[in-house]
């Protein structure tokens, strides 16, 4: 295959496990084998998503200090001005500096991609700086249709559109790192970092309420912990009710696939999303699931034949759904390969590439 004469740039915060970090790094490796150029370029903070870059992506890491680091910045500029990078792709809240780094190279075009997890509760957002800032950006990058409408009334740039997260086939030669507790067949797991957002608390009192009906079934946190506050309330709680057998938890790995499977039934508690990678891992990786209706996640999962969904809060809706499936093992099969060939039909990089140059080519004219 010809490769385009593009050349873009992935600008992060961090390369520590979360949604915008995982998409920064399946953007760069996906557009490796399609571009003249792809890179990634991580501002404050490495992590273990580094481990899964291409070894083809040009990366670099700036270590940024504080906000206005001038030497870190100096260092991004020449990053773009040595590989004559065209795009810089910059997600979530890396904006500001692809912003600066355009005021003093203006040829560079800037296209920000919105990750904002809390989208039902919009109203709340700040948008002073970012506003100043989009009159800077060709284009706007969401993730669903609800910052797509606070973009284009709040922000100042002609072109915003909705691409959906994609996901990459599952990697099977990664190493396999991570040996889920339980019995095989009977593992729940939740993909999230423990945060507020994505209710852990939830999945708790779900965990208390299958304890006596199932017990062989066991369920398995794997995302982020900040030790703060949420985490250890969380962790106190799983000990006070007895759960310490029945709920894991194992911080950031680098191994998905190897987790999810191992798993039977994936699922999300969330109380906010934009369009959640966790959901299109489980996908790729033929788990059913069962999630709360947040987010894009109503527009992904229609119907029961698909999955399941419970509106936030809906603990009884919760458990029974998670009981049909742990009671029928063909149905979690039917269900796991449905959902798969979903995800590969409308959210892998095929499905999103074409709209994405699409975007490109214009903005070229602008």
């Amino acid at each position: 295959m010809q490769k385009q004469n593009i050349r873009i740039v992935q600008l992060i915060d961090s390369l520590e496990p979360g949604g915008a970090e995982r998409m920064a790094v399946t953007y760069a490796n996906a557009l490796v084998k399609q571009l003249s150029f792809s890179g990634l370029v991580a501002t404050r903070k490495e992590g273990l998503l580094k481990g899964q870059l291409d070894d083809t992506v040009t990366y670099a890491f700036l270590n940024k200090q504080r906000q206005l680091d001038f030497k870190a910045l100096w260092r991004l500029r020449q990053f773009c001005k040595q590989y004559q990078v065209e795009y810089i792709h910059a997600h979530s809240s890396s904006f500001f500096w692809a912003v600066l780094v355009k005021l003093t190279l203006p040829k560079i075009k800037v296209i920000w991609h919105d990750h904002y997890g809390n989208s039902e509760f919009l109203a709340q957002r700040n948008p002073q700086i970012l506003a100043w800032c989009s009159y800077c950006f060709s284009a706007i990058l969401v993730v669903n249709e609800q910052l797509k409408q606070w973009s284009e009334r709040f922000l100042h740039c002609s072109k915003v559109a909705y691409l959906p997260n994609f996901v990459s086939e599952s990697n099977d030669t990664l190493n396999k790192t991570t040996f889920l507790k339980g019995e095989n067949g009977k593992r729940i797991v939740l993909l999230a970092n423990l945060r507020q957002q994505k209710n852990h608390f939830f999945l708790v009192q779900i965990a208390q309420q299958l304890k006596e009906s199932h017990p062989d079934w066991t369920f398995h946190l794997v995302g982020k912990d900040f030790h703060d506050s949420y985490s250890a309330e969380l962790k106190e709680k799983i000990i006070r009710l007895n759960l310490s057998e029945t709920v894991y938890l194992y911080g950031s790995k680098e191994d998905i696939p190897n987790i999810l499977q191992q798993a039977a039934i994936g699922i999300l508690t969330s109380r906010s999303e934009g369009l959640p990678v966790a959901l299109l891992e489980y996908g790729i990786n033929s788990l059913p699931i069962v999630t709360t209706a947040v987010g894009e996640i109503p527009q992904i999962i229609k119907n029961e034949s698909e999955g399941f969904l419970v509106e936030v809060g809906d603990l009884n809706g919760f458990v029974n759904s998670l009981k049909r499936l742990m009671g029928d093992s063909e149905l979690r099969i039917k269900l796991g390969n449905h959902f798969k060939e979903i995800i590969e039909k409308n959210y892998t990089e095929t499905a999103v590439f074409k709209q994405y140059f699409s975007l490109i080519d214009e903005s070229r004219n602008l």
